[in-house]
């Protein structure tokens, strides 16, 4: 449960509160870093009103201005209403019947965007380094859950003989930790110059010649060849699965979520880190870490294109996944370093798992099951 810190005088019961739309941009401010001092810094001792301060004077030198969030926050809500069933997948025909929106998880925009950061990814201090500070906890989260399924042990390479798809691999970032706790690892990214950057990095450590590799392709291009070559695809279906900070950026979830069953074997794992669509991430990963703070490019992220947690779920759910797990993630922009929460208000990670034909036949009939608990 949040706490709210209050910064100004308690309200009098007689006074008539205002309407969000009537809500005035210092108001606007102050509400947004209320939270953002209490949920994102985490401090004990640090008051709303030097957060407010501390956010309001960067919004000045930028020239930024709260109202124009405010507003925009609004008509983004608006315009979520009617593309919401488009973000999923599918559209709304006027006759009242759904049909598949796009059988692509590629955004022609994302991989422009993309683009332009191709040699950047490496950089610890530059436009991706929450990514590599992200290490500290998505590495942990894959490893110890594999390992809760792993019956062999290999000392020093606890993940020797798993097959893991890194799926929007980026410059390798992810990959190449995976590699060195022992795993085969392959990485894909639709941005091949991307996939040159990272295949450039992992030449230069020997360990990894022969567990790490990288094709410039797209996952469903990759499942695509696995019905191809049905005989074989035992062969070619994943152990494990990751799509770290990828949901967020793709045209069609349900391809998606299709494509990670295609490739995965039963019993395998799919980890997802992403961002929840809320209030507080509009606030956080959108305001004040692209527009105020900078910690990532502006543009980055598109709050339509957020997914909560139920919504991701029930997306798994449907193609066959069971989510085991979902627990949230806290990123200090002070200290540069995250941390696990209790709340899944801004980031969050996920742990499902493929479900085989017999556990999917004697499961529990839809409406008794029992959900992931959201932390």
């Amino acid at each position: 449960m949040l706490l709210k810190v209050c910064c100004q005088p308690p309200i009098k019961p007689t006074r008539r509160r205002r309407r969000n739309k009537d809500v005035t941009p210092d108001e606007c401010c102050e509400m947004f870093s209320n939270k953002f001092g209490g949920l994102m810094f985490g401090f004990r001792g640090l008051k709303a009103t030097s957060v407010c301060g501390a956010i309001q004077r960067a919004a000045s030198r930028s020239g930024f201005s709260w109202a124009v969030v405010c507003k925009q926050r609004e008509l983004w809500q608006q315009r979520s209403v009617g593309t919401g069933m488009q973000r999923t997948g599918y559209l709304a025909e006027p006759s009242g019947c759904i049909r598949s929106a796009s059988h692509t998880t590629v955004d022609p925009g994302e991989v422009k965007r993309f683009q332009l950061l191709a040699n950047k990814w490496w950089d610890e201090e530059g436009d991706f380094a929450a990514l590599h500070a992200m290490n500290d906890l998505r590495v942990p989260f894959v490893r110890d859950n594999l390992l809760n399924v792993q019956r062999e042990r290999h000392p020093g390479k606890p993940l020797a003989g798993l097959k893991i798809l890194d799926v929007g691999c980026g410059g390798g970032l992810l990959t190449e930790p995976l590699g060195r706790l022992g795993a085969s690892v392959l990485g894909i990214d639709p941005v091949e110059d991307s996939i040159r950057t990272a295949q450039l990095h992992s030449s230069h450590d020997p360990d990894l010649c022969n567990r790490v590799s990288y094709r410039a392709c797209t996952l469903e291009e990759l499942s695509g060849e696995g019905e191809a070559e049905q005989e074989e695809q035992t062969e070619t279906q994943f152990d494990a699965i990751v799509a770290s900070e990828v949901v967020e950026h793709l045209a069609d979830l349900e391809t998606f979520a299709i494509s990670c069953s295609h490739v995965l074997k039963p019993g395998g794992s799919l980890f997802i880190t992403t961002i929840n669509k809320t209030n507080l991430s509009y606030a956080l990963a959108i305001v004040v870490a692209e527009q105020l703070l900078h910690i990532v490019p502006r543009g980055t992220h598109d709050w339509e294109k957020f997914v909560s947690p139920v919504e991701l779920e029930r997306f798994l759910e449907s193609n066959g996944f069971l989510v085991q797990s979902v627990q949230g993630m806290l990123y200090n922009p002070i200290s540069g370093a995250w941390s696990w929460a209790n709340s899944t208000a801004i980031n969050y990670a996920l742990h499902a798992v493929k479900q085989d034909d017999e556990t999917m036949d004697s499961s529990t009939p839809p409406g008794d099951h029992h959900e992931a608990t959201h932390s």
